[in-house]
């Protein structure tokens, strides 16, 4: 729970801080039956690193196919009910405790990567093209199945609030339904936020995207209520065939890979979040916080989204040198910058 409030009390970041105790159910999904082998990588002196690999299962799609069995999920309540009465038992006194669910959250070609490896993947759209897109199909029908299980369970929660919709970001909205609508029927995903990013296919072409790739995520993103997309890949070129023409979009990642402008020219008017997330280099590289370069990126961005709704995220920053007060003045700084824009 320290965590909540973390980012608020070191760097004045503007997180809203909820009056609960959030707990998430024990639920699973293991696309095809399938256990990913990770092995991690050594540093100079032998340590495990931040690096990993994963043992590719399928090689040969081809050959491997019969390995693809089918998709198992669920949901352990009892496990689920263990950690509610013990959080209860330790500080349900002072902090209540509430079932939670963040946003409903699909990632298919990383899947893929996990158990095939990304040269495999990469090989077995040119070798093999109609199996590749039955393979995907496949993960776009088990997926809707798992998230049908979720439904019948009752296990489909409101996204409104402090509810996380990933890459750091939250469900606050006015357009979905509420707790006060969950306690009247049961939600199906129609009611709550989902998300989906590909940066495994930023290798492969637009057009290549649009056949191989976006079918499985069209057939899935469809049915969430709202839509967020997009990680550190650049959305820019498949903005205009593929990510744009998804009616329920209503928040795009503008990753530091990607065109900001073009994105901007794009948004603007959109009832879509230009959700920013400027390049980890400017406040994780240097010990020292180079305060005219974080102001002109800043400033590029606010300008690229001139007439968007606009959300900024920082992420991906693995250290600040032990230096918060870098940290709180990157903050300050963007809150200053963006005060600029609005006067």
């Amino acid at each position: 729970m320290y965590c909540s409030f973390l980012n608020q009390e070191l760097f004045d970041d503007d997180r809203v801080t909820p009056d609960y105790f959030a707990l998430n159910y024990d639920t699973y999904f293991h696309l095809f039956g399938l256990n990913a082998q990770v092995s991690t990588t050594k540093d100079a002196q032998g340590n495990d690193s931040i690096g990993y690999h994963y043992e590719p299962i399928v090689e040969d799609l081809e050959d491997d196919y019969g390995k693809l069995g089918p998709s198992v999920f669920g949901v352990d309540l009892d496990t689920t009910e263990k950690k509610r009465q013990a959080i209860e038992n330790a500080i349900g006194d002072i902090l209540p405790v509430r079932m939670q669910m963040n946003c409903l959250t699909s990632v298919p070609t990383q899947e893929v990567v996990h158990f095939m490896g990304m040269e495999n993947m990469m090989y077995a759209m040119y070798d093999y093209p109609d199996l590749y897109k039955k393979m995907m199909d496949r993960i776009a029908d088990d997926t809707l199945a798992y998230y049908h299980m979720l439904e019948e369970k009752r296990l489909i929660l409101p996204t409104t609030a402090f509810e996380g919709v990933s890459q750091g970001s939250w469900a606050f909205n006015r357009e979905l339904p509420g707790w006060d609508e969950w306690e009247k029927r049961p939600f199906t995903t129609k009611d709550v936020w989902g998300f989906m990013d590909s940066q495994e296919s930023v290798g492969i072409s637009p057009a290549m995207y649009e056949e191989f790739i976006f079918p499985c995520y069209e057939k899935i993103s469809r049915n969430f209520g709202l839509f967020s997309y997009g990680c550190c890949e650049p959305v820019d070129p498949i903005w205009d065939n593929c990510i744009s023409k998804l009616p329920n979009l209503r928040k795009v990642s503008i990753s530091p890979w990607c065109n900001e402008e073009f994105m901007g020219e794009r948004l603007q008017g959109r009832n879509v979040i230009f959700h920013r997330k400027p390049s980890p280099n400017l406040l994780g590289v240097d010990p020292v916080l180079d305060e005219d370069a974080v102001r002109k990126a800043i400033d590029k961005s606010l300008l690229a989204a001139r007439g968007c709704k606009m959300e900024i995220t920082q992420r991906d920053v693995y250290t600040i040198h032990h230096n918060i007060d870098k940290a709180r003045r990157y903050v300050q700084i963007i809150r200053e910058e963006i005060d600029k824009h609005w006067q």
